[in-house]
């Protein structure tokens, strides 16, 4: 798969307990993102957070949280994101989605491992 050099990259902003058809909508995202074969997308689970509500979520031992902050991004072209975008908005009940326009300077796969001879 080719990626331009001059990508979009979009964030998506959730709690960890949100969900999409009784899955946590996270891995709803990312999943729906490979079956549409995105360039790649990566879910982050952030240590604290706050969002609209001014909520505190964290993972602090004294305040545990269920309920952590998430951030999944995703890069690909502008087209493949702009097309991403309505399944997005069909996705969330709250949160916050942001693009912003992303240099690609390298992006390739891991050459394989050669195999270790048989004994």
């Amino acid at each position: 798969m080719h990626l331009p050099h001059e990508a979009t990259l979009l964030r998506i902003f959730i709690g960890e307990s949100d969900r999409w058809h009784h899955q946590p909508l996270y891995e709803a995202i990312v999943l729906k993102a490979r079956e549409m074969h995105l360039a790649g997308a990566t879910a982050l689970r952030g240590p604290m957070g706050f969002g609209k509500s001014s909520r505190l979520h964290t993972a602090k031992i004294l305040r545990l949280s269920f309920d952590l902050p998430l951030v999944i991004e995703i890069v690909d072209s502008e087209e493949k994101i702009n097309g991403f975008l309505p399944i997005i908005d069909e996705m969330l009940k709250g949160g916050l989605v942001t693009l912003e326009k992303a240099r690609v300077i390298d992006y390739r796969a891991e050459q394989d491992v050669e195999e270790a001879p048989e004994i």
